[in-house]
């Protein structure tokens, strides 16, 4: 009897990545589904998500309380309000519970806060001596999704209307009601109003920010919980996670407030109806994980040297691209964030790099590469949730509907054929 294999329903395909195409046409990730793959980003999430419980909080009591102040000296003195604020997606109030923790500061993160590195002292000497949560990874994230803006348009309605008459009475009235008695910053935002009204914009993307990061922090700390109970077993259970959290939430408001002596001013109300998916996650992945920009201090930016592209799409510098050997220079946002993971390893992912690193000083370049393998599942998860959203299920019996569902997934694989991109070293353990 013939029990030959059956003939596949759509031919092969010719893409450079092929292989990871039908992977992913499998339901699976760009990583490789490996014990040690799955360990490393769930460990790292877990290191990820202790500073983001910060940043987010940040984030917002820059847009909301500091705003415009034009010596912003304090502005990573987070207050005690922001510190408890309540997380609307952690906690028995949470509008929709992703993790089964607490809403308020995560106690590791507390704790940090008040010991760091060194002991108890007051949090201005922490400051002072940089032993403390570096929002400065923060605010870069900020300014790439600012610098890159429009991404996703016209499905993204946040950035046109940063452009609207709308947009600038509502930031006017704030601008005034903040610099209220004080005839000098009035007397400049008169000379100046494009400058200031750039400030708001600045404003509200540290809003937006903020908001997008308060959902993926619980989803991190329970992706870790999970695993610590076995119930996620691989890399496509993380992806997957991903993929229903980001469809759970999607249409998670997207808004920007500030409050002047007590009195909410709506720059960006919840009324327009923008959105988490639209609005946040889909342009912090396209700026912050592709293109972001290079680092001061790594490339030129003389325009003669030619260093950096001429066009702006061209930007290849976010963590899928980045090489991760030179980590360690000073002020470089992926060396502060490594710098902020490392207090919060989980053991199990402290005890791996102590079996494969070259002592403890190579530990930051190990963890900067585990968070590039990190993003790349999710990565695979946003583009898994793209497909589910606009094309067909993987297992659709129409030879049609899977060779679009190819399409789109080899069109997306197009941005990683650059000789940068690191999709195919992390298909080994040997990248480290």
């Amino acid at each position: 009897m013939n029990m030959s294999a059956p003939t596949p329903k759509i031919p092969p395909s010719n893409h450079p990545h092929a292989d990871i195409i039908y992977r992913l046409e499998a339901g699976g990730a760009m990583l490789p589904d490996t014990p040690e793959n799955l360990m490393q980003i769930i460990g790292i999430y877990k290191a990820y998500a202790v500073p983001m419980d910060f940043y987010w909080r940040d984030l917002l009591y820059i847009g909301e309380q500091v705003f415009l102040n034009p010596l912003p000296f304090f502005k990573y003195f987070i207050s005690d309000e922001y510190l408890q604020r309540h997380n609307h997606y952690a906690g028995d109030d949470a509008d929709l519970r992703f993790w089964r923790g607490r809403a308020t500061v995560h106690p590791e993160l507390e704790e940090f806060m008040r010991k760091g590195e060194t002991k108890n002292m007051p949090r201005l000497l922490h400051h002072l001596w940089h032993d403390r949560i570096n929002m400065e990874f923060a605010e870069a994230c900020m300014q790439a999704m600012l610098w890159h803006r429009n991404m996703y348009s016209p499905v993204n309605q946040f950035d046109p209307y940063l452009d609207s008459d709308e947009y600038k009475a509502n930031a006017d009235c704030a601008i005034r009601a903040y610099f209220k008695g004080n005839p000098a910053m009035l007397g400049l935002y008169k000379l100046f109003p494009d400058m200031f009204l750039e400030q708001c914009r600045q404003a509200s993307y540290y809003a937006n920010l903020g908001l997008f990061w308060e959902v993926m922090a619980p989803v991190f700390f329970e992706m870790s919980d999970l695993y610590d109970e076995g119930k996620i077993a691989s890399v496509p259970d993380a992806m997957n996670f991903l993929v229903n959290g980001i469809f759970a939430i999607a249409g998670r408001p997207i808004y920007h407030h500030v409050y002047i002596k007590g009195e909410c001013y709506e720059i960006i109300p919840k009324s327009k109806g923008f959105t988490w998916l639209y609005e946040a996650a889909l342009p912090y992945v396209e700026a912050v994980f592709y293109r972001t920009a290079p680092f001061r201090g790594t490339k030129s930016y003389n325009a003669q040297a030619r260093q950096v592209p001429d066009d702006q799409k061209d930007f290849h510098y976010g963590v899928l691209y980045a090489d991760k050997f030179p980590v360690g220079t000073a002020g470089i946002p992926p060396t502060l964030l490594a710098q902020d993971m490392l207090h919060f390893l989980p053991p199990y992912l402290v005890e791996y790099y102590q079996k494969h690193c070259r002592g403890e000083d190579d530990m930051l370049v190990q963890l900067g590469i585990t968070f590039q393998r990190s993003m790349y599942c999710v990565t695979s998860a946003v583009i898994q949730a793209l497909r589910t959203a606009l094309l067909y299920p993987l297992d659709d019996p129409n030879p049609k509907h899977l060779m679009a569902n190819r399409k789109f997934f080899e069109a997306q694989m197009d941005r990683f054929v650059r000789p940068e991109a690191r999709l195919n070293d992390i298909q080994t353990s040997d990248y480290r």
